[in-house]
């Protein structure tokens, strides 16, 4: 997934109403950035770390840059929540994950039940849904989700549990969006109730596939994908 736009440096001065944040940028200008991510941004939140963003033209925008990630551990770490739908969406739909290739129809944001997934996949032998995650949060070696309790993921594992049962593929895709982590987990010291769903859910036949993404102030690749404990 490329950037469409050229992406503007600058420094974080600091994050506010979960979705604001002043930042300095290199001419010694102070913008509002909108932040897209809801959760604490645990793990990946400093105050004089580098930043990239993205500016908009939209003249009913009230900020006028969109905040797409940080420098922790001298790696980019992506906090844009919207850009791992694009990656995922765009990976799938040219068999670019391992796992996930061989459809011929890839759709987004499709329904199923009371519930709406990020990316509906088919040929001719099967149909496969995809809940897309956004993952930055580390601890130790650790990718975890979610940073927040998310009862909104909970439902989603669930649904995805009805989909297995009616005979259809169920893929939970977490995307990993930062390099310094080796292995992906539930955070369950933060929501108990969604690790224990996911693990109710994989015993169901849900599958797992946290791929790990390469971030850059130029594009977001996929590199590999992680192994798990749930």
């Amino acid at each position: 997934m490329k950037f469409d736009k050229e992406l503007v440096h600058g420094k974080l001065i600091k994050r506010y109403k979960r979705f604001l944040a002043d930042i300095e940028l290199d001419t010694g200008e102070i913008v509002v950035a909108h932040c897209t991510n809801s959760g604490s941004m645990k793990s990946c939140l400093e105050n004089g770390a580098e930043v990239y963003l993205t500016p908009v033209d939209d003249p009913k925008r009230r900020t006028k840059f969109t905040w797409e990630m940080i420098k922790i551990n001298n790696d980019w770490v992506g906090i844009h929540t919207g850009n791992p739908n694009k990656l995922a969406f765009e990976a799938i739909s040219n068999g670019l994950i391992p796992g996930l290739e061989g459809y011929t129809t890839v759709k987004r944001e499709v329904k199923f039940g009371d519930s709406r997934f990020d990316v509906y996949a088919e040929n001719d032998t099967e149909k496969c849904f995809v809940e897309v995650k956004n993952v930055s949060m580390k601890q130790d070696e650790f990718a975890l989700f979610p940073d927040a309790v998310t009862t909104r993921g909970q439902k989603h594992l669930k649904t995805l549990i009805e989909v297995k049962k009616q005979g259809m593929r169920a893929v939970m895709l977490y995307v990993i969006q930062r390099s310094d982590v080796h292995i992906f987990g539930p955070a369950k010291e933060i929501d108990p109730d969604y690790a224990a769903l996911l693990k109710q859910a994989w015993e169901a036949g849900v599958e797992i596939f946290p791929m790990q993404a390469k971030v850059t102030p130029e594009e977001i690749t996929f590199v590999r994908k992680l192994p798990f404990q749930i």
